[in-house]
């Protein structure tokens, strides 16, 4: 069975301290659960978490979903948003985990990349570096959810046009981000192959897309 890589990039600094974090994990949690309950999913999904604040962390390598443990995710003491450095650290990872086609014999599905951070860079040279490494990548689908007060998608949107946000930052509302991610990997499960092209399902009410 081909694997589908599931990449999930969280900011740890800044906008996501406190009640995000906590927040985050249940959503993951509920995620998962509801991902176990896919037949093509448990068979195919191999999911990755990468944290960042001044530095990259990869909390869980790629993983099949039968034998996955959701991390804890830590909030550091030190600041910092260098989501340069967390895109550049994707990249590597991504290149040593996802098994590439080649004429003998079919790799991976497209990766899809999903990406929790309130869009403000403190390593702007290395973004912009790290930029072009994201774009060179065959991912299915990249989305960006922004969180915290004043987020700026006008970064993010260098590298995907599939951005949303959330109305607050409590549990309910990234259970329910969380569910719709779900839903995005299962349709991208069944998509992949099909086309290049990866049509998400619509967001639940408390997920906003930004134009």
């Amino acid at each position: 069975m081909r694997r589908l890589p599931v990449y999930i990039l969280i900011q740890t600094s800044g906008a996501m301290r406190g009640e995000p974090i906590e927040a985050i994990k249940v959503g993951l949690e509920t995620m998962v659960a509801s991902l176990r309950q896919d037949p093509f999913a448990l068979e195919s999904v191999h999911l990755s978490v990468i944290t960042y604040n001044r530095l990259p962390e990869q909390i869980l390598p790629l993983t099949e979903l039968e034998n996955m443990q959701i991390p804890t995710i830590a909030q550091p003491v030190s600041a910092g948003t260098h989501l340069g450095e967390a895109l550049k650290f994707l990249c590597d990872k991504m290149d040593a985990e996802v098994t590439l086609s080649t004429p003998e014999r079919k790799g991976d599905w497209m990766p899809l990349l999903f990406v929790m951070c309130n869009g403000k860079v403190s390593d702007t040279q290395l973004f912009k570096e790290a930029v072009t490494k994201v774009t060179q990548r065959h991912f299915g689908s990249i989305v960006v959810c922004l969180v915290g007060s004043n987020p700026n998608p006008d970064n993010v949107r260098q590298f995907t046009n599939n951005i949303v946000n959330l109305d607050t930052t409590d549990g309910a509302t990234f259970r329910q981000f969380f569910k719709w991610v779900s839903a995005s990997v299962s349709v991208g499960n069944r998509s992949v192959g099909a086309t290049n092209e990866i049509i998400l399902p619509p967001p639940p009410p408390e997920v906003h897309t930004v134009l």
